[in-house]
């Protein structure tokens, strides 16, 4: 029997919550309520010179504002660095992870690209010597990764040739995104990860931890990224400006219609809501990566 469905909304607080943002929160939030099952909060603060402080009070709020309130307890990974170097030592000892001396510079000049740029072409793989260790990665040889996503269809990745033996423990000692993501879905119990298709690339990643570290593989739905005129994700970077919170019926229902979903006029959040949760539809959402705003 499968386990009760179980979705999360997981931001980073690098600023307010912006309309790229809440379109993949909708997105999670939707389909879990439309599924009758629970919907969490994360906060993944684990990057943290690039956490802005009162953003995660913020966005906490922006979110209520919207109608969606989140089950269960809300955690933060800057709190749970000992649960990741648990698992990075389960790697460890199998012998998949191993020390990496390599430079930034060593490896942006390697002859290798992939998918994200350079890839890094396993130099640390038989030892580093006598040089210290920078980082620790997982090696990727010969693996190839394939998952079917609710929207975007078969995806399909060479991880040793599209993204190259990738870093779970970062020179500035923070456990790396690929990892925790792992690590704090599975001890949340999450079925399903609803989010945007600019993280479409890192899930087989994220596949292959859960392999080797013996977890289960949540379904996967990544929908359309909101992006700008110059074809950039709308971000902190992009100078994309906050939800009004007190323009939120409008902000919800332009999210909505992104979704391909056509909900009806609604006179409160709570209105629009009980139109959502039942007529929600998977199979409206684009099969895009992405949408520019020109199109909202």
């Amino acid at each position: 029997m499968n386990p009760p469905y179980c979705g999360r909304f997981a931001p980073s607080p690098t600023g307010p919550l912006h309309f790229g943002s809440l379109v993949a929160a909708v997105a999670s939030y939707a389909d879990a309520r439309h599924h009758g099952g629970r919907w969490l909060l994360r906060i993944e603060d684990l990057d943290t010179p690039r956490s802005v402080p009162g953003a995660s009070e913020d966005i906490r709020a922006t979110l209520a504002a919207c109608g969606m309130h989140a089950d269960g307890e809300i955690i933060a990974q800057s709190a749970r660095s000992e649960v990741y170097a648990a698992a990075l030592a389960q790697l460890r000892a199998s012998g998949l992870a191993y020390a990496c001396a390599c430079s930034r510079r060593e490896i942006a000049d390697s002859a290798l690209r992939g998918i994200e740029g350079a890839v890094y072409p396993g130099t640390c793989r038989t030892g580093i010597g006598d040089r210290p260790a920078r980082a620790w990665r997982v090696n990727t040889h010969g693996v190839q990764i394939a998952f079917e996503d609710a929207v975007q269809g078969r995806v399909v990745q060479d991880l040793e040739r599209d993204i190259g033996d990738f870093v779970l423990y970062r020179a500035d000692h923070i456990h790396a995104y690929q990892l925790a993501v792992v690590v704090d879905d599975a001890a949340q119990g999450i079925t399903d990860v609803v989010r945007g298709a600019d993280l479409l690339d890192s899930t087989p990643r994220q596949i292959y931890l859960q392999q080797r570290l013996k977890l289960p593989t949540p379904r996967y739905l990544h929908v359309p990224v909101a992006v700008n005129a110059a074809g950039e994700k709308l971000s902190k970077q992009t100078q994309a400006p906050a939800i009004d919170r007190a323009q939120t019926l409008p902000a919800l229902t332009a999210a909505l219609q992104r979704l391909g979903q056509q909900p009806p006029a609604a006179g409160s959040i709570e209105e629009l809501w009980a139109w959502v949760i039942p007529h929600w539809r998977r199979e409206n959402i684009p099969r895009q990566r992405a949408l520019p705003m020109t199109t909202a």
